[in-house]
């Protein structure tokens, strides 16, 4: 438990740990382990509590899971991953125990030894209840055994301070230890324990918690600095909507209250919660807008407080204050919006009649700070009409090519263009046209380049034109087939089966645009291969403009035979669209 000896028995592990793979010294290694534990328990608190001892106890159980020894989701995950998984932006993957990268464990012996450290420190739960070394122990065991319902039932009640004796048949929580536990929650210490808890706790356990510890008491945990991530854990396990009601019942009224308090992410958790389980979306929508304006307002106030939401609160006269320039947005104001935008429009109104007034100098403002311009990524991205879109994107005209050069300015550029009728598109790629040279030499130009085809414009406008408005004309067509998220409701549109109807949906239609896209550029390097031959022959010059309709006709019948034909793109366009979604993530880094 000393610095010196914490990195000898740290290095000791690594090197079991690389050796568990041989089978031959697979026994031995598991003896040794043995004895190891039963040192352990001997005497686990001082470990626990220890700041070294703590640490290497932490990497112990990673070797006894299979889990890499220094394995930084087990030691403490960062409140980035935590915060993207709690606002839908990551799966969560505790239950898995990131099992893609198990390897050879001892799966009884971290039973056993958990269940032998929580035994012999019962009479002491107490002190690791606040200590923040073994608190980080316990977290740590928590999630190497989710999904092991048995041991988690058994062993979660004693860290929540429950009498054995006390506990009747069928239930494992005390009511004796319910206020205790609920001021607990105000500890740093505990309430990172209590997040795990209900990260991995059973559903009936779950269940049991949100009746007893937490039902009558989630706003006056969510007013507290530490207890108000406990609630935020809670929201984000929610599993069935008459949680989500009886949650929306005791804060549903208080979103001014707690924005006002800075408690903004329990906000954003719980509109999170009711887009995943697909209930009050459209209460969350109002209650947030009236939150940030009155009923006399102006609705074009709404997005600009949001995405400055500790100025805006903090200033006394909220009447009198303005866009907050030269000030970096807000994070968590920046991900309530774009949660927001993933609603139905019609949900939704508010906000885009306040997104598409603001001032053209403001958008562009937002348009260079990382979290603005993922809030209008999300916004051209949304259920909005595209009239709607255009006219934002609009508004940044002029400014294309310094929005480019910038690392996260390129996404916004390259919605703004897919947005953009035939004349906007032009006019962007005429801005990328003159920094050309600048912005090939960045990180992310010579990809925007490429998609957007500024080579071709520079060098052939006219087949740079013909291919835009053909592409322009298969979407056209699909859509006027199929119907659009514009004009009609996920909830009233019955064509597609009951899956096609989750928040997924605009994914399933955007690798069907991107079908589209790459049937129609095939399409016009025929015909621009085609053309040439066609010049020497004045009849067929004629015919040029039909045949270029019937290939169109033929894009736009292949889009839609493999939109209905098939379930899942194939697998190469889905390692494809794999890789873009990872190369669009390296921007969501909170």
């Amino acid at each position: 438990m000393d610095r010196s000896g914490s990195h000898v028995a740290e290095t000791a592990l690594k090197s079991l740990a690389r050796h568990v793979q041989d089978t031959e010294d697979y026994t031995i290694i598991e003896e040794t382990l043995k004895m190891i534990c039963k040192v352990i328990v001997v005497n686990p608190v001082d470990l626990m509590c220890n700041c070294y001892g703590s640490h290497v106890l932490r990497s112990f159980l990673c070797l006894c899971k299979g889990v890499p020894v220094d394995s930084a989701e087990f030691h403490g995950a960062k409140a980035s991953k935590i915060l993207a998984e709690r606002l839908n932006l990551k799966v969560f993957q505790s239950d898995e125990n990131n099992s893609q990268h198990l390897q050879q464990g001892f799966p009884n012996l971290l039973k056993s030894l958990v269940s032998g450290m929580v035994k012999c420190t019962r009479e002491d739960i107490k002190t690791l209840q606040v200590d923040q070394y073994s608190s980080l122990v316990l977290q740590t065991a928590l999630k190497l055994l989710a999904g092991n319902d048995q041991e988690l039932l058994q062993i979660i009640p004693v860290l929540l301070g429950c009498k054995m004796q006390n506990l009747v048949e069928g239930k494992c929580i005390d009511l004796g230890i319910v206020r205790e536990t609920v001021d607990l929650m105000n500890e740093t210490a505990f309430s990172h324990l209590m997040e795990v808890i209900l990260e991995v706790a059973p559903e009936s356990l779950y269940n049991e918690m949100f009746t007893k510890l937490f039902k009558n008491s989630l706003f006056e945990l969510s007013s507290h600095h530490c207890g108000n991530f406990v609630v935020q854990a809670l929201i984000s396990h929610a599993r069935t909507k008459d949680q989500m009601e009886l949650m929306w019942e005791e804060l549903g009224l208080k979103f001014e209250d707690l924005l006002g308090m800075g408690k903004s992410g329990v906000i954003a958790s719980l509109i999170a919660a009711c887009q995943r389980l697909q209930t009050h979306e459209y209460k969350c929508c109002q209650a947030l807008a009236a939150a940030v304006g009155s009923k006399n307002e102006s609705s074009k106030c709404i997005v600009p407080r949001i995405l400055f939401l500790d100025s805006y609160f903090s200033c006394e006269d909220k009447l009198t204050w303005n866009w907050a320039g030269g000030v970096k947005i807000q994070t968590m104001g920046s991900l309530i919006l774009q949660a927001i935008f993933k609603f139905q429009s019609e949900w939704i109104q508010p906000f885009i009649m306040s997104i598409t007034s603001m001032d053209a100098v403001h958008v562009l403002e937002a348009s260079k700070d990382a979290g603005g311009a993922r809030v209008i990524e999300a916004f051209l991205a949304s259920d909005a009409s595209t009239k709607q879109k255009r006219r934002l994107v609009v508004k940044l005209r002029g400014h294309f090519g310094e929005l480019a050069m910038h690392p996260s300015g390129s996404f916004t550029v390259e919605r703004c263009f897919n947005a953009g009728s035939l004349s906007l598109r032009e006019a962007i790629a005429s801005e990328l046209l003159a920094v050309q040279a600048e912005l090939s030499k960045t990180k992310q130009g010579p990809h925007l380049l490429r998609k957007l085809d500024i080579d071709r414009y520079a060098t052939k406008p006219d087949q740079w034109r013909s291919k835009q408005a053909s592409k322009q004309s298969a979407y056209n067509e699909f859509y006027f087939a199929f119907g659009s998220s514009e004009s009609k409701s996920p909830t009233k549109d019955k064509f597609l089966s009951n899956a096609s109807l989750q928040t997924s949906d605009p994914e399933e239609l955007k690798n069907t645009g991107k079908e589209i896209d790459s049937d129609v550029t095939s399409t016009s390097m025929l015909d621009d291969t085609s053309a040439e031959k066609k010049n020497k022959r004045k009849k067929r010059n004629k015919d040029a403009g039909s045949e270029d309709a019937v290939g169109s006709k033929k894009v736009m019948e292949n889009a839609v035979h493999n939109f209905l034909s098939q379930g899942r793109p194939d697998k190469k366009r889905r390692l494809n669209d794999r890789a873009s979604s990872n190369a669009s993530k390296q921007k969501l880094k909170f």
